[in-house]
């Protein structure tokens, strides 16, 4: 249809992911139903099997509908690259090394020992051998979009779970290249040895990340820095992209996947000076362009085939999460992960994976598989990834209540001393550190608390006086000495939480000196208005520190400048004050040392 020579159904398809992701998405998440889940349900209803099968007998119904996958595969595929780019960025090399046994030690044996089995019962059940290890394999993927944007969302990344989860994962990226290797030699007509085929593929492999390696040493931080100088938003922009698809489809040509070159990309990039910018820059697409992923995998939901042969469908799913949850859980017993976390990360990588799509489509196209058993096992694969925002949920009352359970840590036992203290110090984490390491130099006696266990156990090993607890909780404030102490440090770095603390600690005390951390100033005159003593905003104080090494740099004797940014910070510290409604005579941060 047109209109002044413009074609709507181009943008027929744009309009329904842009509705969703505007209005039905954020309508779910009032409903606390996740945006992942979101998605999902709207390719579902939205898709070719559901009210899109309908356009053909209601007309208007195809301006909401997308009757075909076809269009949104490279924009559901660029979300994947992009998410592997930020995880890239996310990391280091030097990170990645040190999880090297967890990649190709545990990552490996989960994709060997499930592909096997899988594969000996797809065998049983009538499967040509060829067609039961491609199964077999292709079942043994899990869905690395999904799996990382569910833990990304729910802050568990840097958990054992999200580094279990994220290891194994990427190993089964890189085990998509002697897979897809596998189909070409399985097809009636390739010639050749089936070792001397994967041999070459590996080489090839590993080939191609080398050169993409080198490339983006020597050419990444130069290219960026060009770009940065012309110091135009919208050149960034493009510089940005440009690396991310550039380097993905330069993998993509040689036979890998895209995602594992624009995860190479970002590692070269994670320890430049560009990183939080680029991040800042590529976040939003990758936002969106995920959101069409999900809405993709949700058009890929046969609810019809469901529910006229459901038996086999659900079989398979049962049977699919048994067998790798069983494989798992063995193997990351057998690494010594804590129960909690091998209960998690064994339920969350069960589901199928969506690079089975692409391997057995190719498979069905070069007639291993036939095309109904591809069919099915193509349903068992979509239904199960919807099912990962679900099991993720079940899979973490599960894991709190085996916590539970478990025996506690002898050193989340030990209770705060009677004995009288001068400061405490809230949060052990590297800022607490700092301050707990300057109050010890001054001779300050101080405890910390905590309420992270492993930060606790750390903290107890290296000798700190850390304890655990909820500074949330009157009774275990009064308990650490709060109402003897002379002032309280607040070092955490998550605002709602910090408000809460300084309310307790207001309620028990009216005259302690409080010095908190705030985020920026906004979070500062917040914490103003909540009388604490003394606001300490990151953004400010990293500039100032930034004005003061570079004053020094170019020569300004070291005693003006330091008396320059001690005055400098002064003039914030009213500003702040005074926008909150605070009198500007209070006491500050630098007199803690001579109130104590």
């Amino acid at each position: 249809m047109t209109a002044e020579g413009t074609d709507f159904t181009i943008y027929r398809e744009a309009m329904v992911i842009l509705a969703t992701a505007a209005v039905l998405v954020p309508i779910g998440q009032r409903f606390k139903i996740s945006p992942i889940l979101g998605f999902l349900i709207a390719g579902a209803v939205l898709g070719p099997h559901c009210l899109g099968a309908l356009s053909g007998y209601l007309p208007p119904l195809k301006w909401i509908t997308v009757s075909e996958e076809r269009g949104l595969g490279a924009m559901a595929e660029l979300g994947v690259v992009f998410l592997l780019f930020i995880i890239g960025l996310e990391l280091s090399f030097k990170r990645l090394i040190t999880m090297r046994r967890l990649v190709f030690g545990l990552g490996s044996a989960q994709v060997a020992l499930s592909a096997i089995i899988i594969g000996t019962i797809a065998a049983l059940f009538g499967s040509k051998p060829g067609a039961a290890l491609i199964i077999g394999f292709s079942l043994a993927l899990s869905s690395t979009a999904i799996v990382i944007e569910v833990l990304s969302r729910t802050g568990r990344l840097a958990t054992t779970t999200g580094r279990t989860s994220f290891s194994i994962l990427l190993m089964q990226d890189l085990a998509v290249v002697p897979l897809l290797f596998l189909v070409t030699i399985l097809g009636p007509e390739h010639q050749g040895s089936l070792l001397s085929g994967l041999a070459q593929a590996f080489a090839q492999a590993l080939l191609v990340i080398g050169v993409i390696a080198l490339v983006g040493t020597l050419l990444l931080r130069p290219l960026f820095r060009l770009v940065a100088s012309a110091d135009s938003t919208e050149l960034f922009v493009a510089a940005a992209l440009f690396v991310v698809v550039g380097s993905g489809l330069a993998t993509a040509a040689a036979g890998l996947s895209m995602a594992l070159g624009a995860f190479v990309s970002g590692l070269l990039l994670s320890e430049s000076e560009y990183r939080r910018a680029i991040e800042a820059t590529i976040d939003p697409f990758k936002g969106l362009l995920l959101g069409v992923f999900f809405f993709s995998v949700g058009m890929s939901l046969d609810l019809a085939a469901l529910v006229s042969d459901p038996l086999p469908i659900i079989a398979g799913i049962a049977g699919l999460l048994i067998i790798k949850g069983a494989v798992l859980v063995a193997l990351l017993r057998l690494f010594k992960v804590s129960w909690p976390s091998t209960i998690e990360t064994s339920i969350l990588l069960g589901p199928g994976g969506e690079f089975a799509f692409i391997v057995i489509g190719l498979s069905v196209a070069a007639s291993i598989i036939s095309p109904s058993r591809g069919a099915l096992v193509l349903a068992i694969t979509s239904f199960s990834m919807a099912l990962v925002p679900v099991l993720d949920y079940a899979a973490r009352r599960l894991s709190r209540k085996i916590r539970a359970q478990q025996p506690a840590n002898p050193a989340l036992l030990v209770e705060p001393p009677l004995e009288h203290v001068d400061a405490v110090v809230i949060g052990a984490g590297r800022v607490g550190r700092l301050v707990s390491d300057m109050l010890g130099r001054h001779r300050i006696k101080h405890i910390i608390v905590e309420n992270d266990p492993a930060s606790v156990s750390r903290g107890r090993a290296e000798g700190l006086p850390v304890y655990f607890g909820d500074a949330k909780n009157p009774l275990f404030l009064k308990r650490c000495g709060i109402e003897q102490a002379k002032g309280v440090v607040i070092t955490i770095n998550k605002a709602s939480a910090v408000s809460e603390i300084v309310t307790t600690m207001r309620t028990l005390r009216e005259d302690m000196l409080i010095v908190a951390r705030a985020r920026d100033a906004e979070h500062a005159r917040h914490l103003y208005k909540q009388k604490v003593t003394d606001a300490v905003p990151e953004t400010i104080e990293a500039s100032l520190q930034l004005s003061e090494a570079t004053l020094v740099g170019l020569g300004v004797p070291t005693g003006p400048v330091i008396a320059s940014i001690h005055e400098k910070r002064d003039e914030f510290r009213e500003q702040l004050q005074g926008a909150a409604g605070r009198p500007t005579r209070g006491l500050r941060a630098s007199q803690l040392k001579k109130t104590i």
